[in-house]
């Protein structure tokens, strides 16, 4: 290995290296190859992946997150077939999402960094106030000089649209925590623009009475701008069609709320209304809100003891900070009533993502009760490892006899007589997180330097029940533990049970012991569960476990793995585990036409043979991806994988679009279109010298 390469390897950051690297290509709808059968139901339809792809990437050496990045989809079409109606062809189609901040990136072609601060320098206790002032300051100038002569596009919002993608009432949405949601049209993936709430830029609108403005996030004044940021998981009611959703910033109230009925595909005798911009009182600061609970009747607003606020860095803490002495709360209210919020308080923890939350209701009618599951973690190391800076150690650690990497979940304060439930061999082909001296000895990848993974026994992510009584004279949690002690992230469900009591919810796990606390590892999913919820929480009934840190199931995902097929579909948990080197990403359950059970349909999610890597973990240009689709009642059988021209990287979120939904989208006047570098020597100068 040369010198220069040795450099270049000391350089380079492990989320922009291997397949967390962004890839530079975009393609138009392209046909693919295909093996097995493709499901009648996907013909028609559409598979849609968001992720963090940035444009700005030539500074290896710089801060960077996993959840940074500019938004990129990845689709596969099943186009009807000419010959046979009845029969699909995949078409794969993967584009940038064209933002402000993206297109004024593609302008400015000598930026090396993105235009607005990484969060690993907004998390990290290591970066200086100079150093965050300055990051702050010149975002602020790239943003001014979008609004000068000569520009070609102005940044009027700052989101990146990196995380999720959903379907509402004639549009596709791309979503993101630090602006509103953002139209794409459908299969081509073009960007449209921003959706206020009531328009969209972009799209062809209706003539409407009198000149009275509409109603849009954020509302008017000053701060209108921070009022609009909407959470990347707004939720679809699969019974009324309603899209609800809130608003996080760090000025008091602190957080709003929006619910939006449809309006191009609703019923004349509708009386459902809209509401926009209520205020939820009784957060206790700005925080970083990524996901909250619906039900039929019920909201759920998860205000967790994880900060993201300026106000921070006077009190000489990260702008993004966790304190683990503070509690977790939960605020609960009737959906078009956040006025009447009842707060719940326990033990403090991250929540990044819910699984499904569900009404109790009683003999007569009444709610007595609302059920959240949610993919608890006990710190928030996942926010510092995704950013590859070493977690700070939990206040309840406990020294291991060795220093070992740890899962996620190695065990809970009442599992100490377990086995570490994740300690099997691994198969990786490279760590996650690519240390700065590596080589390669047959398949082996040997580290000098110890990637930031937590040793902490007390690190655990996994699937978590709470019960918030509505009956009790104070708010109570009346059940709070785990189903089962497995990693357990990402998770789906079928989407007609997403607002009742599912029975069955799918998630990513692994079999690694390298697995680690870091959301970002857990992309390095080889391991998609199932868990029968409602089994679970019958056991629970019977046998309830210890409050907070108890657990129904305490098995290991080797055990659960190994015992597959050998219970007669009668197992709580069963596990798909993908081949050695191949690993997967988050999946989408799609049902079947004329299902005979709520888990009769199949799970699409892209895939990745980490053997196409070089023996320093890095991707060719001819490293190319798969969508598999496997059958989700037996957990056991992919029925087709589609061959990609190129590699998806690890991202976010995906989604299914149906044929009926592509054909029903609102019409669209234009759509935006990519950016050529802006010449002029002065402009280029100033924007060279902010690197």
């Amino acid at each position: 290995m040369s010198n220069m390469h040795e450099r270049k390897r000391e350089s380079e950051h492990p989320y922009l290296t291997g397949n967390f690297a962004p890839v530079t290509k975009t393609h138009s709808l392209t046909q693919c190859a295909y093996t097995g059968i493709i499901p009648r139901e996907l013909v028609g339809g559409q598979y849609v992946r968001n992720g963090g792809n940035p444009v700005s990437n030539t500074d290896l050496g710089r801060d960077a997150h996993w959840f940074d990045g500019d938004g990129m989809l990845a689709g596969v079409l099943f186009k009807r077939s000419p010959s046979d109606p009845e029969r699909a062809v995949p078409y794969f189609v993967n584009k940038y999402i064209l933002t402000d901040v993206c297109l004024s990136s593609f302008e400015n072609a000598t930026l090396k960094t993105p235009i607005l601060p990484s969060i690993t320098t907004l998390v990290n206790p290591a970066s200086s106030l100079f150093v965050i002032i300055f990051r702050i300051f010149r975002s602020m100038f790239l943003v001014l000089l979008s609004h000068l002569p000569g520009s070609q596009h102005t940044i009027k919002r700052i989101s990146v649209a990196n995380t999720g993608v959903l379907f509402h009432d004639g549009r596709a949405l791309a979503t993101c925590e630090s602006g509103p949601p953002i139209r794409i049209q459908l299969p081509e993936l073009d960007t449209v623009g921003w959706y206020d709430g009531s328009n969209v830029e972009g799209e062809t609108r209706p003539t409407e009475a009198g000149n009275k403005m509409p109603d849009v996030f954020g509302g008017t004044g000053l701060f209108s701008w921070m009022r609009e940021w909407t959470t990347g998981h707004p939720k679809i009611d699969p019974e009324t069609g309603e899209l609800l959703l809130f608003h996080c910033n760090f000025l008091a109230p602190y957080v709003h709320y929006s619910v939006i009925p449809p309006e191009h595909s609703r019923s004349p005798d509708s009386t459902l209304t809209r509401l926009l911009n209520a205020p939820v009182p009784g957060c206790s600061g700005g925080k970083m809100m990524h996901d909250f609970g619906v039900s039929r009747t019920h909201t759920v607003i998860l205000d967790l003891p994880l900060t993201l606020t300026p106000f921070n860095l006077l009190k000489n803490r990260p702008i993004v900070s966790y304190d683990p002495d503070k509690p977790a709360r939960f605020g609960v209210f009737p959906r078009r009533d956040p006025a009447r919020v009842k707060w719940f308080e326990t033990s403090g923890c991250c929540i990044f993502h819910t699984a499904n939350t569900w009404d109790d209701v009683d003999s007569t009618g009444n709610i007595t009760a609302i059920n959240l599951l949610t993919c608890r973690l006990t710190s928030a190391s996942l926010v510092f490892s995704a950013g590859n800076l070493t977690p700070p150690p939990h206040p309840n650690r406990k020294e291991p006899l060795e220093r070992r990497p740890m899962s996620f979940f190695a065990k809970y304060d009442e599992d100490e007589a377990l086995a570490d439930v994740e300690k099997i061999p691994t198969h990786e082909r490279m760590p996650l997180l690519a240390p700065k001296n590596i080589f390669k000895e047959d398949t082996a990848i040997i580290s000098s330097n110890a990637p930031p993974i937590s040793t902490d026994d007390e690190e655990q992510c996994r699937l978590y029940y709470y019960r918030f009584s509505l009956t009790s004279p104070t708010p109570t949690i009346t059940h709070q533990y785990a189903l089962s002690t497995i990693p357990f992230e990402f998770p789906t469900t079928n989407p007609a049970h997403e607002m009742s009591s599912a029975r069955y919810i799918y998630g990513c796990s692994t079999s690694n012991a390298s697995f680690g606390a870091a959301l970002g590892k857990a992309t390095k999913i080889n391991v998609l569960v199932k868990i029968d919820v409602q089994t679970l929480l019958a056991r629970g009934e019977q046998s309830p476990p210890k409050s907070i840190t108890g657990c129904i199931d305490t098995r290991s995902i080797a055990t659960i793995i190994s015992s597959n097929g050998e219970h007669d579909g009668n197992d709580p948990i069963t596990a798909f585990e993908t081949p050695h080197n191949w690993f997967a990403q988050e999946a989408r359950f799609v049902p079947r036409d004329n299902p005979v059970s709520e888990d009769d349909g199949y799970l699409l999610f892209y895939a990745f043979d980490e053997a196409q890597m070089d023996s320093y973990g890095e991707c060719g240009e001819d490293a190319s991806g798969e969508l598999w689709v496997l059958d989700a009642r037996r957990m056991q059988d992919v029925v087709a994988r589609v061959r990609l021209p190129q590699r998806v990287p690890y991202g976010l979120h995906g989604n299914w679009f149906s044929e009926g939904q592509i054909g029903a989208q609102r019409e669209v006047e234009k759509v935006r279109e990519m950016l050529s570098p802006k010449e002029g020597r002065v402009r280029s100068a100033m924007v060279g010298a902010l690197g």
